[in-house]
């Protein structure tokens, strides 16, 4: 178990280090695209760096007038 987890601690690192260099957590601005597109950066870890570019586009739907 101890192997799973730290294998899955670095994998999260790496896609962490990618989403900074990406300049992902540069800007005051979060919505749910930039939030998604951080998160699923993270979550592909090491395949980042073999042309894995994922971004999501997402909308909020506007409160009625």
């Amino acid at each position: 178990m101890r192997v799973g987890s730290a294998l899955i601690v670095i994998w999260l690192i790496i896609g962490g280090f990618a989403a900074f260099q990406r300049g992902y957590f540069s800007g005051s601005e979060v919505n749910c695209a930039r939030l998604s597109t951080v998160l699923v950066t993270m979550a592909a870890g090491p395949l980042n760096y073999f042309g894995v570019n994922p971004t999501i586009e997402c909308t909020v739907p506007q409160p009625s007038q």
